[in-house]
């Protein structure tokens, strides 16, 4: 069967100035995760590459290009999952460490646990030899202004997060030849958080899910309303019952915004290679890759396309 990768690179009210920056950034993670799947690896190394990708583009909020929190900290959030065992990874709250999404990952395959958070994520890291880099090189001039500017967090995390200077999460979803699914999800959290805040995008069923028998997911959007629903776990549901990906996702950010207020997007793709990229926030940057086509977009209801050569 073709295999499919899908990349987001946040939902929220992406500014102008950003706007193309964003686009070409999910455009070049999605090659990557297809260029992974063509070399021979599974849909979890298509979805580890891709979220590198965006975390090594300082365009996103994931890794490089991370938010500060109200002390002016980096504390980082990621999840990976594969959909063949159900073997997760997470890592909450670490500094220092460029590509999240890879301690994430040998959290899953080099421990009995599923989740490490703040010192204990960073020693793991350091008794595996996973590389740090210094907190300034994950932070952006523009990042640390911003900050400045907005010291004390007076609107609050959901008048922030639908701003224009409130970036967001980046993910991938995969399906790879062989039917396996797998999702990744990547944060530097939302500017000015309290110190040892954690979202949705490293708790499993929220910020990604994947399975076999469904289809994996990613999210997006504001993370304390993605908790509170489970949303990865919520669209996976309603695909169980009979609906197609898109109709899923379209249902479950729905049901979101009317119970708890709360906007996002989510990137789904099934066992089959069915897949949609959905949102309720003013834009949301994705790409996909099928069969030889990359589809792309930002604005609601946009979705362009251009040919693929492997």
């Amino acid at each position: 069967m073709p295999a499919v990768i899908v990349v987001h690179g946040g939902a929220w009210a992406i500014p102008n100035n950003l706007a193309q920056d964003s686009v070409n950034g999910v455009k070049a993670a999605a090659r990557e995760g297809m260029s992974v799947l063509k070399r021979g690896g599974n849909a979890v190394d298509a979805v580890e590459g891709a979220v590198r990708t965006l975390e090594n583009n300082c365009v996103f909020n994931a890794g490089h290009g991370a938010a500060l929190n109200t002390r002016g900290e980096v504390e980082l959030d990621a999840i990976i999952m594969d959909g063949r065992t159900l073997a997760s990874g997470a890592v909450s709250c670490v500094k220092n460490i460029a590509n999240p999404v890879s301690l994430a990952r040998a959290v899953m395959e080099k421990t009995v646990h599923v989740m490490l958070t703040g010192q204990g994520a960073n020693m793991f890291a350091e008794s595996i030899g996973m590389n740090t880099v210094p907190t300034e090189m994950l932070v952006t001039q523009n990042e640390r202004k911003e900050w400045e500017k907005h010291k004390n967090y007076v609107t609050g995390v959901m008048e922030d997060f639908n701003s224009q200077w409130a970036h967001d999460t980046v993910g991938a979803v995969a399906v790879d030849s062989a039917g396996n699914v797998a999702c990744a999800t990547s944060t530097g959290g939302i500017r000015n958080k309290m110190v040892g805040r954690v979202g949705d995008s490293p708790i499993i069923g929220c910020g990604g899910y994947a399975d076999n028998s469904s289809g994996a997911v990613s999210c997006t959007g504001h993370g304390e309303s993605i908790l509170k629903v489970t949303l990865a776990r919520l669209i996976l549901s309603h695909i169980e019952q009979g609906k197609s990906v898109a109709e899923a996702s379209r249902v479950s950010l729905k049901y979101m915004g009317d119970r708890v207020q709360g906007a996002g997007g989510a990137i789904s793709v099934s066992p089959s290679g069915q897949w949609a990229a959905t949102f309720t926030t003013e834009r949301m940057a994705w790409a996909a890759v099928h069969n030889y086509t990359l589809w792309y977009g930002l604005d609601p209801d946009e979705n362009l396309k251009e040919p693929f050569t492997y």
